[in-house]
């Protein structure tokens, strides 16, 4: 889709997937905060379209304290149920239980590994991959590496990353560049 002069992903075709693609997908990201934040909205998307998560994005990052594990790994039963009163986010016990246990999971691989980022990258061997799927050409769903990163993360304990949403995560971090040939984000992001 194109907004001006601009050449963007098709996918690209609301404001918000504009914004979203313009700024974040596909930059590589090395932030533990953020890469447990959107490790938690793709869990969260699941059966879901991207699009509503962006547009919960804001009330979810104010209802789980701006995604700061350690808080939300002491969550109480209370704060659950105030979790599934809250009409900004996805209203799932099993997904409010897992980025409560997907938080204390998190921690312990800080602690293994002196962060996440080190851990999460080292399934690419800690460069981003361009990759090339042609004009409008389909990235596939999952790869080896998404496989071998959900295959670990829910051997840590961690719930809703299977290796359909850790391929999303690793497009989402900038893991891997899918960004469409002829995409102004392609070129610029490298």
């Amino acid at each position: 889709m194109s907004r001006g002069t601009l050449i963007r992903c098709h996918w690209a075709t609301n404001e918000l997937y504009i914004a979203y693609h313009d700024r974040e997908w596909g930059v590589p990201q090395h932030d533990d905060r953020e890469l447990f934040e959107l490790l938690i909205l793709e869990g969260a998307q699941a059966g879901l379209s991207w699009n509503t998560i962006l547009q919960k994005r804001e009330t979810y990052r104010k209802a789980f304290d701006r995604f700061d594990a350690a808080k939300i790994a002491r969550y109480t039963p209370r704060k659950v149920q105030q979790l599934l009163a809250d009409t900004g986010i996805v209203r799932n016990r099993l997904k409010i239980a897992a980025t409560i246990g997907n938080a204390k999971a998190f921690l312990e691989v800080q602690k293994e590994f002196g962060d996440f980022d080190s851990y999460i990258w080292r399934f690419i061997g800690g460069k981003p991959r361009k990759n090339d799927w042609g004009q409008r050409g389909h990235p596939p769903a999952r790869t080896e590496e998404s496989d071998a990163m959900s295959k670990d993360l829910l051997a840590r304990g961690f719930k809703f990353v299977g290796s359909t949403i850790c391929y999303a995560y690793m497009q989402a971090v900038g893991m891997v560049n899918d960004h469409e040939r002829g995409c102004f984000r392609r070129a610029q992001i490298g």
